[in-house]
């Protein structure tokens, strides 16, 4: 299939037996090794002034890093690598790092991980100047004791950072003591951001909207002020990372952060578009990608920010949040309140996990609840009507995307971004 794809070359095992229509094949004694090798090759050879930024954290690491992207984009057009989509993992880094030119002059990576372990050998292969903690929650509780456990996990993005590196680290997060300590034990200087007064990156303004935030902060002396067109305050806590690891590189940070105002969110992580529903219109925000507790409560929160006079009704359609461990049942029943802090009208619920919330409800929010994410995609449709806002969000096991588009393709959309 790669070769029909156009591929010039395969790297594989030493056992593969060759077919007749194979081109050109480079055996290895194990072709993940052997990515990993080209991907340390790659590294190596970026020159002294070229600065790699790693990214990790429970939620958004992958917009984070388009962030970055955008913001590197700016002030060196054609010279920034990054990973696509979410490759984060052991395939996904180091098939990354192989792509990467030998011009690149910023690259960023995102981090991945689901077991504890998991992270060092990958930050050991990036060696990053600079490495971000977006936050710690509960996710993957399936796979560790504690949150805690996941901090220590998370904290394991210093083990192979660069002397004299960076590490981000968030300061509202109740394991930030826990993840400068291991900063510090790696031999590394923190910096902390968030809308704490004691976070070295902290705004004297955070003005959100449904079109996004504006923000004014002071870093190393300077300040700036910016405007992050992706709406929601979780996104503008990030680009208060995302500025400081820009400073900490030397370039041009103000010049950089500008590139914030164009960037919408990506589709499914929060992209917005405005349906046509009986000649009026409908807002979609597609939060599908995926889900933990931490970014319902983010993505609610954001929902909440739309004004009710163009969109009076509010409508979440949420699926199960997978990886939770014992603990689901729970943390999914524990939606309800920032449900009503939210101000939701109705609400669709798939998913076993989900039923637990779903039960929560009061019979006028019961919009309706499967086992499977197409069970309520009748109900969902047939209640849409112009003044809604429609957020959709589960993990992305849960196949809350199938939702989205089936939205967009009965109510034609008005326009791809609001």
């Amino acid at each position: 299939a790669a070769f029909k794809s156009g591929a010039v070359a395969a790297l594989v095992a030493t056992s593969y037996v060759a077919k007749p229509e194979d081109g050109a094949l480079i055996r290895v004694a194990d072709p993940l090794q052997g990515l990993e090798a080209i991907g340390r090759a790659a590294r190596a050879r970026l020159s002294a002034d070229a600065r790699v930024i790693a990214v990790t954290g429970s939620v958004g690491k992958t917009g984070t890093k388009e962030m970055l992207r955008a913001c590197f984009e700016r002030i060196a057009p054609g010279r920034v690598h990054a990973a696509d989509k979410s490759f984060n993992n052991h395939w996904g880094v180091p098939l990354t790092l192989a792509a990467m030119p030998a011009e690149t002059r910023y690259g960023i990576f995102e981090i991945g991980m689901n077991h504890a372990g998991e992270i060092t050998p990958l930050t050991k292969m990036v060696r990053p100047h600079v490495a971000i903690i977006t936050t710690v929650e509960a996710v993957h509780l399936e796979h560790f004791t504690s949150v805690e456990a996941i901090a220590e996990a998370k904290s394991e993005i210093f083990d192979g950072l660069e002397p004299g590196g960076l590490a981000v680290i968030n300061r509202d997060n109740p394991f930030y003591p826990l993840m400068s300590l291991r900063a510090d034990q790696s031999g590394h200087r923190a910096v902390s951001f968030g809308v704490s007064t004691m976070a070295e990156v902290c705004p004297t303004k955070f003005e959100f909207g449904p079109n996004g935030t504006d923000t004014i902060v002071t870093i190393n002396g300077q300040t700036l002020s910016y405007h992050v067109a992706a709406a929601g305050a979780h996104i503008a806590q990030n680009a208060l990372a995302v500025a400081a690891a820009i400073s900490s590189t030397g370039a041009d940070v103000a010049e950089a952060i500008k590139a914030l105002a164009d960037l919408p969110a990506p589709p499914g992580r929060g992209a917005r578009v405005v349906l046509t529903v009986d000649g009026g219109a409908a807002l979609l925000i597609d939060e599908s990608y995926n889900a933990n507790p931490a970014s319902m409560r983010s993505a609610l929160a954001a929902m909440a920010t739309v004004s009710r006079t163009n969109y009076p009704r509010r409508i979440a359609v949420l699926g199960d949040m997978l990886e939770l461990g014992p603990e689901a049942p729970s943390l999914h029943a524990g939606l309800l309140t920032a449900l009503m802090d939210a101000g939701v009208d109705l609400v669709f619920a798939s998913g076993p996990n989900m039923s637990h919330l779903h039960k929560c409800l009061a019979l006028n929010l019961q919009g309706g609840w499967s086992p499977v994410s197409s069970g309520i995609k009748d109900a969902l449709l047939a209640s849409i009507r112009p003044g809604d806002v429609i957020m959709i969000k589960g993990s992305n096991g849960s196949r809350m995307a199938i939702l989205a588009e089936a939205l967009k393709e009965r109510f034609a959309p008005a326009a791809s971004e609001v």
